[in-house]
């Protein structure tokens, strides 16, 4: 199948109300209007966006200062000014600009389970390559057009479903809140497993992962020794239920960075548990029609 792309700013629509829109929102959506006078602006919005972008990418979100922007484009912090309100609302508009580069991988489009899953895999991906998307605060959170072309999109899997808006929404907003957790315990786990490598060798604290040894970063996961634990030090009077348990198992070789095999473990009982509700939801509506 073929994936959109990233959406486009067109030119404010002079008929529009954007006055009643907020200013970060009308700039989220191209919707701002331009100054009436003086001369013509230098930048764009798009192009302020960006090398905020380009230096979160290389330095992570702390980085990110509108002096640092204002540096790699060769101007005075003041003149952003003239192109986002604040810091905040340059965070608002990065926080949609990361999802340009989420591509939708093939799927059999009569399969929706099918669509779901590469739908939520994407998002992991984006996350785990734009690991500083975790640290944006909670009010970037603006519904803008990158993002809104992927719910649109989810909308489009689910099309051939007898639910409600709101019960398509409600599937939307689970698998966003699990592409949200499942990334952050990718990113945090590898983030704390380089820390510990950086002061166990003396290394300076920017130190970047790819220059780490990727053994010792792969020794120093915080959960390589979750099955030491289990297998050394449980024991059936403090834990009864989990000896009773652990009785017949056998574990298998630690593989600390396995992420995919528990992103997919994961993204599966999820999709169980959508896919029967999806046939809870047919049954109930089969039998009120028959009512």
């Amino acid at each position: 199948m073929t994936t959109p792309e990233p959406t486009e700013r067109h030119a404010p629509d002079e008929s529009a109300p954007t006055t009643e829109l907020p200013p970060a929102i009308a700039r989220l959506w191209g919707r701002a209007p331009g100054p009436r006078r003086g001369p013509k602006p230098a930048l764009t919005v798009e192009q302020v966006v960006r090398a905020a972008v380009d230096l979160a990418d290389a330095e992570g979100l702390p980085a990110v200062s509108m002096a640092r922007v204002a540096e790699a484009l060769g101007y005075t912090p003041m003149a952003l000014y003239r192109y986002v309100e604040s810091k905040d609302e340059l965070l608002v508009l990065m926080a949609d600009a990361a999802a340009d580069v989420l591509t939708l991988p093939p799927y059999d489009e009569g399969d929706w389970r099918a669509g779901l899953e590469a739908w939520t895999r994407a998002q992991i991906a984006g996350v785990l390559a734009r690991p500083w998307f975790l640290d944006l605060p909670l009010t970037t959170a603006q519904v803008g057009p990158n993002r809104l072309r992927w719910i649109d999109r989810a909308f489009a899997i689910l099309a051939p479903l007898d639910l409600t808006v709101d019960e398509k929404l409600q599937i939307v907003g689970l698998l966003a809140q699990h592409v949200l957790g499942e990334g952050r315990v990718q990113v945090e786990t590898r983030r704390a497993a380089a820390e510990a490598v950086r002061r166990a060798q003396g290394l300076p604290a920017d130190t970047p992962e790819s220059d780490l040894d990727t053994d010792a970063v792969a020794a120093a996961n915080p959960y390589a020794d979750y099955e030491l634990v289990l297998t050394r030090l449980v024991d059936p009077e403090t834990y009864p239920a989990l000896t009773g348990a652990l009785a017949s198992w056998s574990p298998t070789a630690p593989q600390p960075d396995d992420w995919e095999s528990d992103i997919g473990f994961g993204l599966d009982i999820l999709l169980d548990g959508i896919e029967a509700f999806v046939a809870r939801r047919a049954t109930a509506r089969r039998a009120a029609d028959h009512g």
